[in-house]
């Protein structure tokens, strides 16, 4: 009999969820990764809907992960190093509320560990500009829609995936690379 892993859930929303979803599948102790929607009112949301920025959806992703190869904290590491968690309903050209950076909790501990982690960003002026990032309760998650899973593994050659995402892989690499998959 196969032993099983106990894995646990982290949810981020840090712009588009192509981006985000292509740097956290590189990592080791990530089994999986699913785009989707939360934080809104709108009942099974689809993209059209959360596109106009009024559902009040974010895109994000819900990482699955083995807690005894990566930490909730590594994963926050590679989530503040690769967007911009001081820009608020904006990630580069993306703009809306869909596109805010917000880490949904699954756990008072996660909840914990998101607030002091984003204070000693503050703390130590880590970027120009003040952690905008929102921590909230993860209510519903909907995943998004087929054509959206693996988008860049998919898609290597959309134009915005050939633009946005290769930068923030290779930044995955220096900055992360005893974490990133062999």
């Amino acid at each position: 009999m196969a032993d099983t892993i106990e894995t646990n859930l982290a949810t981020f929303g840090g712009g588009c969820f192509w981006c985000t979803e292509a740097v956290f599948q590189e990592l080791a102790g990530v089994l999986k990764v699913t785009s989707g929607y939360t934080g809104g009112q709108t009942e099974n949301p689809t993209y059209q809907d959360i596109c106009n920025g009024n559902t009040g959806h974010a895109e994000v992703i819900q990482i699955e992960f083995d807690p005894e190869k990566i930490s909730f904290s590594q994963l926050m590491e590679v989530f503040f190093a690769t967007h911009d968690p001081t820009t608020p309903n904006q990630q580069g050209n993306d703009i809306g509320t869909q596109y805010r950076s917000v880490i949904y909790f699954h756990d008072e501990n996660q909840k914990t560990q998101a607030v002091d982690f984003i204070q000693r960003l503050n703390d130590a002026q880590a970027f120009a500009g003040p952690v905008v990032t929102e921590v909230s309760s993860l209510e519903t998650f909907h995943p998004a829609e087929d054509y959206h899973q693996d988008f860049f593994r998919s898609n290597p050659n959309q134009p915005y995936c050939t633009y946005v995402i290769p930068p923030k892989l290779e930044k995955l690499q220096k900055a992360f690379p005893g974490l990133v998959k062999e």
